[in-house]
């Protein structure tokens, strides 16, 4: 039986600020044992019996991570199926799965988010093979977890009477979702509740007639969307126009908790969706007193604290159950047992149209990267890396221009009908409006520092032109 992978690479991540960002989420950094959850995650699917490479749905921001952080592994390249603007992934999922069934009419899915901590993939491979009975019936399999604590943060499964001929399998009789804490000590006590694992085994036939049922208008926009899917070698591109009009909805509330085909398989394996500051610190390796640090760290006296250096040396004297996140850009001090509020104070931020809720100061293009250097009142400097062979879009800008100076390597620099190379320590100007591309033709990466000046100077005052990476 050949099971295909559906992975989620969405969300923005702000329950991790200010290390996780919008364009730099939790799934993508090295949390969990010097790998990222989403790293972990394709790992941990090749103990399973009959797996098939996954497809991996992600958008173009996160595309070059998705694509290197792969490579690093050095597993078969996964296929990739690319959202021009997120919609839930109930419209992810059903774009995926018509794709996967036009490639295998029996394909069965199983769909997973990017972001979760499973250390024990032994454990894993055996829940999924378990629910693998249940598929054959024609359910549609959620997998829940033994509740061993209220939890606020979680989604909880209510089971009802067991499925015959499946040990370990039952009827779902109902969802509760993330509920206050005095309603999850009530569930705990019923002994009939178990965690929502987020994860999902069908078939893929099964899954978008339940979901044509339910949500038509919303299935027969994801249909004709899978129907004009456009190949570019692994890569599957959404035509945004056809799938624009999708509303945003999740799997959970369009088909899950509506449909009588749920059954819910009991799992016991180890499981954190790494949702807050204070699950990351249940999950991590401690100390002798309780802390978890990284970077440049130096305790003394504190005890149960979850500490990140990125930049600077940090150093904590008499504390006690504390989150302190330090970033090139931002700091966070929070109680470790009030981290969920970091949600709220990014939405807080956001509403304050703070760049820091973006992105850091590193920011990965499918290019390379550039970081922030400097900036101030009506100027912005960078450093910007170009991989060789690589190349920028042919873009203009309408409020700010730019200076250009070669510090490492070899640069091409179209500017408007010219085309210059320059080398270490060359420079060149870009006027206001005039179209220009940087990119690198030699065989080390490029460096150039870049000096904007202009009344204007953020990301979406480019207008681009042409784009090797899908980005027009």
């Amino acid at each position: 039986m050949n099971i295909h992978p559906v992975i989620l690479c969405g969300g923005s991540g702000t329950r991790l600020w200010p290390l996780s960002r919008e364009i730099e989420p939790k799934q993508f950094l090295p949390l969990l044992r010097g790998r990222s959850p989403f790293q972990e995650t394709l790992q941990r699917l090749q103990a399973i019996p009959g797996i098939q490479p996954p497809l991996i749905v992600t958008n173009q921001e996160h595309l070059p991570t998705v694509m290197e952080q792969s490579d690093a592994l050095g597993l078969a390249p996964p296929g990739l199926l690319i959202e021009p603007m997120g919609r839930g992934t109930a419209p992810a999922v059903a774009v995926a799965a018509a794709h996967l069934l036009r490639q295998d009419p029996d394909a069965r899915l199983l769909v997973l988010p990017a972001d979760h901590d499973i250390p024990d993939q032994k454990a894993f491979c055996h829940a999924i093979v378990r629910g693998k009975d249940a598929l054959e019936r024609h359910w549609l399999v959620l997998f829940g977890l033994t509740a061993s604590r209220p939890e606020t943060g979680f989604g909880y499964i209510r089971r009802g009477a067991p499925v015959p001929g499946n040990e370990g399998c039952f009827e779902v009789l109902s969802f509760v979702e993330k509920p206050e804490m005095e309603v999850a000590q009530s569930l705990i006590a019923s002994g009939q509740h178990y965690w929502n694992s987020g994860i999902f085994l069908f078939r893929a036939a099964k899954f978008l007639a339940e979901f044509a049922r339910l949500e038509p208008e919303l299935a027969d926009i994801c249909a004709r969307t899978a129907a004009s899917l456009a190949m570019d070698a692994n890569q599957l591109h959404i035509d945004g126009k056809t799938f624009a009009p999708c509303r945003t909805a999740s799997i959970d509330h369009a088909v899950i908790e509506k449909t009588s085909a749920a059954a819910m398989v009991t799992a016991d394996f180890a499981w954190s969706d790494l949702g807050s500051w204070q699950a990351l610190w249940e999950v991590a390796e401690k100390n002798e007193a309780g802390n978890v640090s990284h970077g440049d760290v130096h305790l003394n006296s504190v005890s149960n604290c979850y500490v990140h250096s990125s930049r600077r040396m940090v150093v904590g004297i008499g504390l006690q159950d504390l989150v302190i996140i330090e970033t090139a850009d931002a700091l966070l001090v929070a109680a470790r047992d009030q981290s969920q509020k970091v949600k709220e104070v990014v939405e807080q931020l956001k509403a304050q149209s703070r760049d820091e809720c973006h992105a850091p100061r590193r920011v990965h293009r499918p290019w390379g990267h550039y970081e922030d250097v400097d900036s101030g009142e009506r100027f912005r400097v960078k450093r910007i890396t170009v991989n060789p062979g690589a190349k920028l879009s042919l873009q203009l800008h309408h409020h700010r221009a730019e200076h250009w100076v070669v510090v490492k390597g070899t640069a091409r620099v179209t500017r408007g009908n010219e085309v210059l190379l320059l080398c270490e320590n060359q420079s060149t100007y870009i006027p206001i409006g005039i179209s220009h591309r940087l990119e690198n033709p030699g065989k080390i990466p490029l460096e150039v520092i870049e000096t904007q000046s202009g009344a204007y100077l953020k990301e979406d005052d480019i207008v681009r032109l042409q784009d090797a990476y899908h980005r027009v």
